[in-house]
């Protein structure tokens, strides 16, 4: 007689969970599991975001990342979840949510789950927004029965994005990230790819993780450099700014003091070496898009303003 994890993973109605289903990575995973036939249950707070993609068959889910019980209502009955956590608003929020996700996984009985986790969530303090990671990780580790397989991606190529307003009204591309350090850089969607892939096989058992390095690693001059190219702008120079000055343009983007200091705790750690990858560069952890497509398939349209369908 089959156990119930069988018939649940054997369900060819069986649902997967997708948290942050509106996001980059979400959007993408939602998106192939649809196109696969499979059903798909979208949460989110906003309920109105969750119509675009309820109108594409998915079922949407209105709740809060923060609240158990809601969770626990979403997962029950799931075969597989794809677990993240929203972008920081403090480490505080950050504890609180991977304590709503972890509670709600046990209190479910979800079998499995992938979660979005980040290279450098190995080392347990002092990482900025990757700490959180670290703690979440160990939380869902600590879940009896669970097969989870924490995916620790690369620093996010989206990232550059936010220097376009910088790029348009200095001509310059400041960050306070060294400027010769090679660091592993992917696209989103090929984290989502994977991450669907991963869902759709539940090829994992126990606790695992893998690392997520994008097509090669770059230094930011090298990432300007190809920016350059790609917006037509060959004189785009990359220029490290110190800490504080970073501190203050985050502020003035709208992060709270104690927010941006948790951003520029993470630049200070990949600048020290401390958030680095740590296993060796392969096929398996590997990702298609290249830098230069990114630019030429995301950084440029949003650059001139067009819209970038994901």
């Amino acid at each position: 007689m089959k156990s119930l994890e069988d018939k649940v993973a054997g369900s060819t109605d069986a649902t997967y969970v997708i948290l942050g289903a509106t996001g980059n990575t979400g959007s993408i995973i939602v998106d192939s599991l649809l196109s696969k036939g499979k059903k798909v249950r979208v949460v989110s707070r906003d309920a109105g975001r969750l119509q675009l993609l309820a109108r594409k068959g998915a079922e949407a889910f209105t709740g809060d990342v923060s609240d158990a019980v809601a969770l626990t209502k979403a997962f029950t009955g799931a075969r597989a979840a794809y677990l993240m956590l929203p972008p920081i608003t403090s480490r505080e929020d950050q504890e609180r949510e991977s304590d709503a996700i972890a509670k709600g996984v046990t209190e479910s009985g979800l079998r499995y789950a992938v979660h979005l986790s980040s290279y450098g969530a190995h080392v347990p303090e002092g990482t900025g927004p990757v700490t959180g990671l670290h703690s979440s990780e160990q939380k869902l580790n600590a879940v009896g029965g669970l097969n989870v397989l924490h995916l620790r991606a690369a620093y996010f190529m989206e990232n550059n994005l936010a220097a376009i307003s910088m790029i348009q009204e200095m001509g310059i591309f400041g960050h306070a990230l060294l400027p010769d350090l090679k660091l592993p850089m992917i696209a989103t969607r090929d984290v989502g790819t994977y991450a669907a892939q991963r869902l759709m096989d539940l090829d994992f058992s126990g606790k695992q993780t893998r690392e997520l390095l994008g097509e090669r690693d770059l230094s930011m001059a090298e990432a300007t450099a190809i920016i350059a190219r790609g917006i037509g702008k060959p004189d785009l120079r990359y220029e490290q700014f110190p800490y504080e000055q970073v501190q203050q343009v985050l502020e003035q983007m709208g992060m709270t003091p104690k927010k941006a200091a948790v951003y520029i705790e993470m630049f200070k750690a990949i600048n020290a070496g401390v958030l680095a990858a740590q296993e060796p560069r392969s096929q398996e952890n590997s990702t298609p898009t290249s830098f230069e497509v990114f630019v030429q398939d995301v950084f440029a349209p949003a650059y001139r303003g067009k819209a970038v369908t994901a």
